[in-house]
């Protein structure tokens, strides 16, 4: 909230600039494009606060985090709350939700990957892990596998005599259903954290309460499916295993 009266705490915009780091011309284009609080003005001169001071520094944070302005004005105009509990939120919402590293390689090396018993994939393959989102490419051909986990799955599944494209028709089958259960998880947060507090007025001493069950929820996520699969694949190995035992029986 902007002070009623001049004190030691306002800003004329020169001050605010020297205080900031900004010029004054970008602290101006901040305010026509809505992301900063007019300021109060007193007679001909406008006044800024520690408030200003504060915005100025988080919408640097976010540039930081990557995001562009535009995105920040609109961040800002729909979260509210205050400076700190915005970005950290910000932060939070933004987190890769594994920390897995991505793995650069050349495309020799992935065609060794995917190589089983001599016959290298075929290029369409290669795309369609590019279209999936597993593989990108990069300059001077060299190639980013955003989960080295489902990489060394794939050389793997090469090793056992599995080519590629039957390894993708795997992943992609699995790709379906893990955006189904995200899908769920998030509804699940929005339906039981997000609503509440939307309905109570987005109250600001309870952000940290939202950040913190969103941070939650991320390693409840991974553990009930990994939990739920365990499950899942024991039973279906154990039906599969009796089933094909049944079946040797019946031809003896």
């Amino acid at each position: 909230m902007l002070v009623s009266q001049v004190t030691t705490d306002t800003l004329t915009i020169d001050e605010l600039a020297r205080r900031s780091g900004m010029t004054v011309r970008n602290i101006r284009a901040h305010q026509s494009r809505g992301l900063l609080q007019p300021p109060e003005v007193r007679g001909r001169t406008g006044y800024y606060n520690e408030d200003h001071l504060a915005r100025i520094e988080l919408i640097r944070d976010m540039q930081g985090e990557g995001l562009n302005l535009e995105a920040i004005r609109r961040l800002l105009e729909d979260v509210g709350g205050s400076s700190a509990e915005v970005l950290g939120f910000t932060r939070t919402l933004r987190a890769p939700f594994e920390e897995e590293e991505p793995l650069y390689i050349d495309g020799e090396e992935l065609t060794a990957r995917w190589t089983r018993g001599g016959s290298p994939p075929r290029p369409e393959t290669l795309e369609r892990a590019i279209r999936l989102g597993f593989v990108r490419p990069l300059d001077d051909d060299r190639y980013e596998l955003v989960s080295p986990l489902l990489g060394d799955a794939a050389a793997e599944l090469a090793e056992l005599g599995i080519d590629a494209d039957r390894a993708l028709d795997v992943l992609e089958k699995i790709q379906r259903y893990a955006r189904g259960v995200a899908r769920t998880f998030v509804e699940l947060f929005l339906d039981e954290v997000w609503e509440p507090f939307e309905r109570a007025g987005r109250p600001e001493q309870d952000w940290p309460k939202v950040r913190e069950a969103l941070e939650r929820l991320r390693p409840l996520a991974s553990e009930s499916l990994l939990a739920v699969f365990n499950l899942a694949m024991s039973e279906a190995t154990e039906k599969a295993a009796l089933e094909t035992l049944a079946g040797q029986s019946s031809r003896t």
